[in-house]
Parts: structure tokens; sequence; C-alpha cells
């Protein structure tokens, strides 16, 4: 096991971008919009999940937003970062 290996904020930037496009992919799939999503998980607009859709504002998703789009959306948690390239 490698315990000296470094992550750099730009890969850690493209993981959240992943998990956005991710995010969308299976809303979408789903047939959800951004803004029935956000009011499912308790937001009042859609500002948050559109941002962390696409990344911008330095906006993600969390472990908790995952956790609760996971059960909106009827999937496993492991699907937002399955087909990783």
């Amino acid at each position: 096991m490698n315990l000296n290996i470094e992550i750099s904020e730009e890969e850690i930037e493209l993981f959240h971008r992943f998990i956005g496009r991710r995010v969308k992919q299976l809303r979408q799939k789903q047939g959800l919009s951004q803004l029935q999503l956000a009011l499912a998980m308790g937001f009042n607009s859609v500002s948050s999940i559109a941002k962390a859709e696409i990344g911008v504002e330095n906006k993600h998703f969390n472990l908790e937003h995952l956790y609760k789009i996971a059960k909106i959306l009827e999937i496993d948690l492991c699907d937002f970062i399955q087909d990783r390239e």
C-alpha cells in the first residue's frame, strides 16, 4: 500500500465534475428535472443541483447529497462511480 500518494487539487476537481455528470445522467434517465430533484432533496431552488452537476462556483455533491439522490432515484450508491475512465 502506497501511503505517500499525492492527489492534486485538479484530480479532485475532475472527480467532482465526473460525479456531477453521473448525477445528471442518472437523473435524466429517470426523467426527473433538476427542480424535481432539488425539491425532493429539501432544497428550495434548483441552483445547488445545477451548479453541482456542472461543477461551477466550487459546488459539488457531498455524501449526504449522493445518499439522498440514490434513494430518490432508487439506485445504488455505486452507480455514481461506475463507468469511471
